[in-house]
């Protein structure tokens, strides 16, 4: 039975944050946008949205990494089969997620941090959406059609999300399950940084 969705806060939020960012040659989480980090500033965007505990699943890099988490009031995990696979990040972040909040968690809201324009704002959005909605998938809509992250599931998807493997990601079950999917304009989502040049197109029209 799918639990009651009563309070933006019933809905966690889990940053993955485990890759090794090999096309950049350096991990892109630590990339500076003015005074921070990709990954400080998308979970400080996280902590002051409406959502509840957060969560990030951190893979290489993970020592250097941490220190950009601190002084944040959100949980690290440590995925040490992080290169098997999106999946194993997906896997840890909603076990982390469920022993934290096993009686009220509701759903949960995907975040990864090499989307420099998801604001606390748009987390909000989904959110309300979810409670609004009798949808079970909240998904960004990119200019380019997509439907991709931020993305929120219900807790009746928890099996889906704990059943992937290796490589698969979340689009999988979006894929699957495309009546139950309610969608947020995020015209900015198709920007991601994964090679030098996008890092250098990026910081060139876009100040912070």
């Amino acid at each position: 039975m799918e639990t009651k969705r009563t309070e933006e806060s019933d809905v966690g939020i889990i940053i993955l944050a485990a890759g090794s960012s090999s096309r950049l040659g350096q991990p892109k989480q630590l990339l500076k946008l003015g005074n921070e980090s990709l990954l400080r500033k998308i979970s400080k965007n996280a902590l002051d949205s409406a959502a509840g505990n957060v969560v990030v699943v951190l893979g290489s890099n993970a020592e250097k990494i941490k220190s950009e988490l601190k002084g944040l009031n959100l949980h690290i995990v440590f995925n040490k089969s992080w290169e098997q696979g999106m999946s194993t990040s997906i896997n840890i972040g909603l076990e982390k997620q469920l022993e934290d909040l096993p009686a009220t968690l509701s759903g949960v809201l995907f975040l990864v941090c090499d989307q420099p324009f998801v604001s606390s704002a748009l987390i909000n959005n989904l959110l309300s959406a979810y409670l609004k909605t009798k949808k079970g998938i909240i998904g960004s809509k990119y200019q380019s059609g997509t439907i991709g992250v931020p993305v929120l599931f219900s807790s009746e998807y928890f099996p889906n999300l704990l059943d992937l493997k290796g490589n698969e990601g979340a689009r999988k079950i979006i894929k699957s399950n495309t009546a139950d999917v309610s969608e947020i304009p995020f015209l900015k989502g198709d920007l991601d940084i994964d090679t030098i040049s996008d890092w250098e197109s990026f910081q060139h029209n876009h100040q912070f």
